[in-house]
């Protein structure tokens, strides 16, 4: 009876909110939970450039055998082109396809583990599967808190001197842009500062990149993972393309490797596709081949650029609307405006959290957390207004 050795888990604390948010009859709930982009009538959309390159795929498509550990690698090779452009020759990095960005990172934290990496650096607070993932596989996550919640404000002073614990051959984790649950990243010479200490120190970054082109535009939002790979030996880029093509469901990823030469770069791909193999044998094409389809076609390309530059704009607009709110207790919606991305993460206690949600029908992870996509104009509105009752009525 071995199963009886086991004990009850607790719930996933996001996957509880979708539950509660479900189950909840009340027609005006606010849904700020699930991280899911959605326009103004609520919808999570299918992008049109999506929708064209599934019919090509539909009707070009001859067959449904397996690709291999490695993937689909026309869509590597592309994803990889558009991402590190000239940043990272050609010959200094091995990619493969994985199921979604946290399929990446887990593969990322194996082949540390395999490697010999004891430890990861990690800014907290931070996406909340992140420490666990690393430590699951064998690396130890390391927290830095460097995070003003009431100021909306990154500490790059002190996340340096966290940094500082590191040893040698330790890794660092970053997010590429629209940090989440924060939504705030360095500004150009923090990202300069970070790559120096990096490469002084001899650390071995693993930059999490999955919202490029939902903060400040596609090229810029690579800009700090640019400079990092540009200043290191080795490096590790994880990419998911759940958001900004819209394919939460495909589970669209790769993990990308940054070697000092040709040679490392074949070994690493080599222990790569070995522990691919041992985890999912084969990753799901479907995502993939529309990834592929779009980036491969300059007309679907463009189509693409502009849906996720309007998603872009839509997220900007609901942060404005949401800061314009301005003071209300001691939460300063102002400073929301200093972020970008999908997710704010507001300085409310979980008793707060809990009362929104039981009075005002609006769910957020217990954090704090808030998806800025979840929110209509109407809902911003109301969410203010809420915000002021629990302020008149002395909810701590």
């Amino acid at each position: 009876m071995r199963f009886a050795q086991l004990t009850r888990q607790p719930d996933d604390p996001l996957l509880r909110i979708i539950g509660q948010h479900a189950a909840d009859p009340r027609s005006d709930k606010i849904d700020l939970g699930v991280g899911v982009f959605r326009d103004e009538a609520g919808r999570t959309p299918v992008m049109t450039a999506v929708k064209a390159a599934e019919a090509r795929l539909l009707s070009g498509q001859s067959t449904k055998s397996y690709l291999g550990p490695e993937g689909d690698v026309g869509f590597v090779r592309a994803l990889a082109e558009l991402v590190l452009g000239q940043v990272v020759p050609a010959d200094r990095r091995v990619g493969l396809q994985t199921p979604g960005g946290t399929g990446a990172l887990r593969l990322a934290a194996e082949l540390l583990a395999r490697a010999g990496v004891p430890r990861i650096w990690i800014g907290s607070p931070s996406w909340a599967n992140h420490a666990p993932l690393f430590k699951q596989a064998g690396v130890e996550p390391a927290l830095i808190p460097c995070y003003d919640l009431t100021g909306q404000h990154f500490d790059l002073d002190g996340f340096l001197a966290g940094l500082g614990g590191a040893a040698q051959g330790d890794a660092v984790l970053l997010h590429g842009c629209c940090h989440n649950p924060i939504g705030i990243d360095p500004d150009a010479q923090g990202w300069a500062a970070i790559a120096q200490h990096v490469a002084d120190h001899a650390l071995l970054p693993v930059v999490d990149l999955a919202y490029q082109g939902l903060g400040d535009g596609f090229d810029i939002d690579a800009a700090g993972a640019r400079t990092i790979l540009s200043a290191v030996p080795e490096a590790l880029l994880a990419y998911s393309c759940d958001k900004n093509f819209g394919l939460y469901r495909e589970r669209t990823g790769a993990l990308f490797a940054l070697s000092p030469d040709a040679d490392t770069g074949a070994v690493v791909l080599s222990n790569l596709l070995a522990l691919a193999r041992a985890n999912w044998s084969m990753p799901p094409d479907h995502g993939a081949a529309i990834v592929r389809i779009i980036l491969e076609d300059a007309a679907l390309t463009r189509e693409w650029r502009d849906e996720l530059e309007t998603m872009r704009q839509r997220l900007a607009s609901l942060r404005a609307a949401l800061a314009a709110g301005g003071r209300i207790g001691a939460i300063d919606l102002a400073a929301v405006a200093h972020g970008k991305g999908m997710f704010a993460t507001l300085p409310l206690s979980p008793s707060q959290v809990a009362w929104l949600r039981d009075r005002h029908g609006i769910y957020m992870a217990g954090s704090g957390r808030i998806n800025i996509a979840g929110f209509s104009t109407a809902a911003i509105a109301r969410f203010h207004d809420a915000l002021r009752d629990m302020v008149a009525n002395g909810v701590a």
